[in-house]
């Protein structure tokens, strides 16, 4: 079992989804959070689906990257922020159903970069289906703090000269 450097682990990862202002806007809630891992789901509305009428890829997607984000998360020392490096995702099914529901899960944890896989499932009729997974790469940023800084970004981009 993993072991979250920070005892107040949960609060801090629900503090955070709080601030989530893209998870807000798509109406997704944090219904579990545990070492190493979480849940989380979205009701289905027609303003997040493709023309099928099934939830559109970047809606799973969003999800999906959440998820391994705060599972990361969890593992993250208290002073520490989270942000992702990359992800890739497999859309095995379409996202037909009612609502989405997502757990991801640390598959290991370093100093500074964390893998994690995540699972969406599409309900419908309270049946679940696998409609997409995902493998993310999380980087860990201690010393920084997990809000907007009220200086703006900490990070600039440098051109490349040839």
């Amino acid at each position: 079992m993993l072991q979250p450097p920070d005892p107040d682990y949960e609060a801090r990862v629900r503090a955070s989804f709080g601030r989530q202002q893209f998870m807000i806007l798509l109406g997704a809630s944090l219904d579990a959070v545990f070492p190493g891992g979480c849940r989380i789901s979205l009701p289905y509305r027609p303003e997040l689906s493709q023309q099928h009428g099934f939830f559109h890829g970047g809606v799973i997607g969003a999800v999906a990257d959440n998820c391994g984000g705060y599972a990361a998360f969890t593992m993250a020392a208290a002073d520490a922020s989270i942000l992702t490096v990359e992800y890739k995702l497999n859309i095995v099914a379409p996202g037909r159903g009612d609502r989405l529901e997502g757990e991801g899960r640390v598959v290991r944890a370093g100093r500074r970069i964390v893998v994690c896989e995540s699972e969406i499932f599409a309900v419908a009729g309270g049946e679940r289906s696998l409609c997409a997974v995902a493998l993310g790469t999380l980087m860990l940023l201690p010393g920084r703090p997990d809000g907007p800084s009220q200086a703006g970004p900490t990070w600039t981009r440098r051109a490349r000269t040839l």
